[in-house]
């Protein structure tokens, strides 16, 4: 019985470990069309039409989703996360109204900043090709990650750290 429960373990770990390759090899091959400019954006308009101002002098994770996204209602839950604890700016694409999409994130209890990008004018100035997309900036605005597709919740928080998150 041991020996059986220890052969399935050692499967699902291969699984994991294969399922994780073939993520970052995906994501790599999609990122390679965005945009690798520093990040412009020093101010936007939130949901509920507040104006936000994006901190200068720490990193940044901008995080590209859509409620309609599959992919992006699994990481919702890593974005509310880390929006606790670093500066991220999320940008709803194509997802609705402003009150529809604050009725998703109320539904599901995130309370992170929110951009309505409704006619896709951001995502197109990002090249963004598939959701989610996330791009993180050191504190100089200056692009260190991108990554297209699921990312976890670790992995974007050392992503932070590395970027000079403190």
């Amino acid at each position: 019985m041991k020996t059986k429960l220890k052969r399935y373990f050692k499967e699902l770990l291969y699984f994991v470990v294969a399922m994780t390759i073939f993520a970052n090899v995906i994501s790599l091959y999609k990122s390679q069309d965005l945009s690798d400019n520093p990040l412009e954006i020093r101010s936007v308009e939130l949901l509920r039409h507040e104006l936000y101002g994006i901190a200068r002098d720490k990193p940044v994770l901008v995080h590209f989703w859509a409620t309609w996204c599959p992919t992006c209602k699994l990481e919702a839950s890593n974005i509310e996360f880390l929006s606790q604890r670093f500066e991220v700016l999320t940008i709803a694409v194509n997802s609705g109204t402003d009150e529809e999409i604050q009725k998703y994130l109320s539904s599901h209890d995130y309370s992170y900043k929110v951009v309505n990008d409704n006619q896709g004018r951001l995502a197109s100035r990002f090249k963004i090709g598939a959701y989610p997309t996330t791009f993180i900036y050191d504190k100089n605005k200056k692009l260190v990650f991108s990554d297209v597709g699921y990312s976890s919740t670790f992995s974007m928080y050392l992503k932070m750290i590395w970027a000079g998150y403190k």
